[in-house]
């Protein structure tokens, strides 16, 4: 199955821009800057398209906070005519060391909320999605706390890495899609 809607993860608003939990809007950013795409706000998603290796891909951003964002995502696939498989959600993991991605075709929620959303509006756990790795949580904080923190500055080049790798893992994906895909990328910088 092919991917045709890349949807990333985060909260929208000035205050968040830069937070750990925010790695997925980062990401869309960075894609429309990379592929020179627009996106366009909705009411409930900002959203552009572009050709990657010859196929028209969209990328998403919802903009109904976090913990609706499967509200936003259910409104554009159901106007598209998008099936849940041929969506890649991009989404941050704290319990993945900075630095790390994982792609997986389908799964549960793994506690995030945002993807948990989608699980629930989409009514299955069939939707591939790319894990980006945003820790360890430091002993003693609360893990809602540390996801709205934002990145330090040691950690910045690192954050940069991962896009770029996000790039070529979108194109290879454009290319062959996610059903013999399972990558481990593991950033050996920290």
């Amino acid at each position: 199955m092919k991917i045709k809607l890349v949807v990333g993860l985060g909260n929208p608003g000035r205050e968040h821009i830069y937070d750990r939990h925010n790695i997925g809007f980062m990401i869309i950013d960075y894609l429309s800057n990379q592929f020179k795409f627009k996106l366009f706000n909705h009411r409930d998603f900002s959203v552009g398209k572009t050709k990657i290796c010859g196929k028209e891909i969209q990328f998403l951003k919802p903009l109904t906070y976090m913990n609706l964002s499967g509200l936003a995502v259910e409104q554009h696939i159901k106007k598209k005519k998008i099936s849940p498989q041929e969506i890649l959600v991009i989404l941050d993991d704290f319990s993945i060391n900075l630095g790390s991605i994982r792609v997986r075709q389908r799964g549960s929620s793994g506690g995030h909320n945002g993807l948990g959303s989608i699980i629930e509006w989409l009514k299955t756990e069939y939707i591939p999605r790319m894990r980006i790795g945003i820790g360890p949580v430091p002993p003693g904080v609360d893990p809602k706390d540390f996801v709205l923190q934002k990145f330090s500055r040691e950690e910045l080049p690192v954050v940069a890495k991962i896009k770029d790798e996000v790039v070529d893992l979108v194109k290879k994906i454009a290319r062959e899609g996610v059903e013999n895909l399972t990558i481990e990328v593991a950033n050996d910088s920290r």
